[in-house]
C-alpha cells in the first residue's frame, strides 16, 4: 500500500475516532420544555404522512421560543427544505447529526460551533407544519448506522440511521 494511501487512511480513522470521543452534554432544545410539551410515543410513529414514518419528536410551544442547540456541535446547514421549512442541521459529538424543523427563525449559521443551549433559531410552523400548532420538529441521525436498531414493516431498516431522543429529553427534563 503506497505511503500516501496509509497516512490517509489513518487520518480518516483518527478523525472518526475523535467524533466518538467528544462528550456528549445534551440539553432540551426548546426552552422552558418539559415532558407535557412532546409525545413519549410518536418517535417512529407509522402512519405519518407522506413522510411514512415520524423519523423524531415534535416538541409544541408557542411561536418564537428560542430552540436551543441540543448539544455541542458545528452547523452544517441552515436554510429551507420542503417539509421541514426552515431548518438546521448540526453535526454533534458521535457523528450524531440534529435536525431542528419548522423553525420560524433561524438564528444559526453554516460554519456556526455551537454550545448547549446556544441560540439555533425559534419555534414555528414552517414546512409542512404550515397551518398546525407551533412546534420543534427535533430529530437525531447517525453517520454510523446501528444494524442492530433496524425493524421490519414501513421504513423499519431506515432506524438504523436515526436514534430515538425520546429517553435523552426525558433525562434532561428529570426534576
Amino acid at each position: 500500500m503506497k505511503r500516501w494511501l496509509r497516512r490517509g487512511l489513518v487520518l480518516v480513522l483518527l478523525v472518526a475516532l475523535a467524533g466518538m470521543l467528544v462528550p456528549t452534554s445534551f440539553t432540551v432544545p426548546v426552552r422552558g420544555a418539559d415532558r407535557r410539551s412532546y409525545d413519549q410515543r410518536s418517535y417512529w410513529y407509522h402512519p405519518w404522512g407522506r413522510s411514512v414514518t415520524h423519523k423524531g419528536v415534535d416538541i409544541f410551544a408557542r411561536a418564537g421560543t428560542p430552540v436551543v442547540s441540543a448539544d455541542h456541535g458545528l452547523v452544517l446547514f441552515a436554510g429551507e427544505n420542503g417539509r421541514g421549512g426552515n431548518v438546521v442541521l448540526a453535526l454533534g459529538p458521535g457523528w450524531r447529526l440534529h435536525y431542528y424543523a419548522h423553525l420560524r427563525e433561524i438564528i444559526a449559521a453554516p460554519g456556526d460551533l455551537l454550545a448547549p443551549g446556544e441560540a439555533v433559531g425559534t419555534v414555528g410552523s414552517t414546512g409542512n407544519a404550515a397551518g398546525k400548532p407551533a412546534h420543534l420538529h427535533y430529530t437525531i441521525g447517525t453517520m454510523l448506522p446501528r444494524p442492530w436498531l433496524a425493524r421490519s414493516g414501513p421504513h423499519g431498516w431506515r432506524r438504523m440511521w436515526y436514534l430515538d431522543p425520546t429517553p435523552l429529553l426525558n433525562a434532561a427534563c428529570a426534576p
